[in-house]
């Protein structure tokens, strides 16, 4: 096993220095993504006017305000690993517009994810990994057990899931962090730390995203309809649309103290087209190894590494890393293998070597 910076080293020297620059297109998708829900959240004001039989022609829209709300997620994700500002106050307050959708301040995310879950990725210290056998009593293992993909997990719950994962995810690091209790609470699966100005903040930039919420809400109008396939609709279709990748991420990995992207996490296998749709967000091998790397570049490290460490790199079709997570329990026992809820049934975590 070997720590990501040793890849970093290795592979840095056979990339091209553009890789390494600024993208600031990054930018213009943000503002982009923001306007196509501006103008859905505009059309939405006038669905309680529409006849019945049309409310279904709003919903492809739906779907285009979804996958906005997808990009948003990942290109703020780029944005916010400095891939195109420099500036930390800029990344925080271009971030507050991409991330408020998704009801995660963007000091909050600089926390969790890109100093914990970077730096402790699928170790005990992990926040982002899965519950352990021994934490399956909590509120927030409990709400895993009901819809995070599993061999246990029923289709409702599934269904609800989808979108309603990424919400709990975000509640039970607020939580954590909020509390204030030593290095953070126990709603997350590991413990950690924010300092008292980053809670102020993150206090600060949930009020912000609360209030853009309200507005938005009291904007499109407290009526079934536009609330519904307006609001709602597009955010549980965006929320279920990046969950379908995080779930893969880590989730079929063994736990390890060693940071190897090798070992604890898995890229996908998908068509061009959503690639190119969604940032090369598919390629999180190469993600951990050079997290600030301009995306358009994961392809060429992907191919490096395949030529180099074919033998361990890991990489699987979509639907077949699904598979495996339906097919599979979601506690850890020890750091290969998989428990159901209640401590039956071990199975060897699938991409454990």
């Amino acid at each position: 096993m070997r720590e990501y910076q040793e890849y970093a080293r290795e592979l840095r020297p056979l990339l091209p220095p553009e890789a390494f620059r600024t993208n600031p297109d990054r930018l213009a998708l943000v503002l982009i993504n923001l306007a196509i829900l501006g103008l859905g959240w505009g059309l939405a004001q006038q669905l309680d006017r529409w006849p019945l039989p049309w409310l279904p022609l709003f919903l492809p829209f739906a779907l285009v305000m979804g996958n906005s709300i997808v990009v948003l997620l990942f290109a703020s994700h780029d944005l916010l690993h400095g891939n195109a500002l420099r500036q930390p106050r800029w990344r925080r307050m271009v971030g507050l517009l991409g991330l408020a959708v998704l009801w995660m301040p963007p000091t909050l995310w600089q926390a969790v994810h890109n100093r914990e879950h970077h730096g402790h990725t699928n170790a005990l210290a992990d926040p982002d990994r899965g519950y352990l056998e021994g934490q399956s009593a909590g509120w927030g293992s409990w709400i895993q057990h009901q819809f995070v993909p599993s061999n246990e997990v029923k289709p409702l719950g599934l269904l609800i899931g989808a979108g309603g994962s990424w919400f709990v995810h975000n509640l039970r690091t607020l939580i954590s962090v909020l509390q204030g209790e030593g290095r953070g609470g126990t709603a997350a699966p590991a413990r950690f730390s924010v300092s008292p100005l980053e809670r102020r903040r993150i206090l600060l930039e949930l009020a912000l995203i609360a209030l853009g919420h309200g507005a938005v809400v009291l904007a499109i109008g407290l009526k079934p309809a536009p609330l519904l396939l307006g609001y709602l609709l597009p955010l549980w279709l965006g929320y279920a649309g990046a969950m379908a990748y995080i779930f893969t991420n880590h989730f079929l990995s063994p736990l390890s103290e060693v940071n190897d992207p090798l070992l604890n996490s898995l890229s996908l296998q998908v068509p061009r087209w959503v690639d190119a749709l969604h940032l090369n967000f598919s390629h999180h091998v190469e993600h951990h190894i050079f997290p600030s790397l301009n995306t358009d570049y994961y392809p060429l490290v992907r191919r490096l590494l395949i030529d180099r460490y074919g033998d361990r790199y890991q990489q699987l079709p979509a639907t077949r890393a699904w598979q495996l997570l339906m097919a599979t329990p979601r506690f850890y026992r020890n750091a290969t293998t998989l428990v159901n809820q209640a401590g039956d049934h071990p199975v060897p975590v699938p991409l454990a070597s």
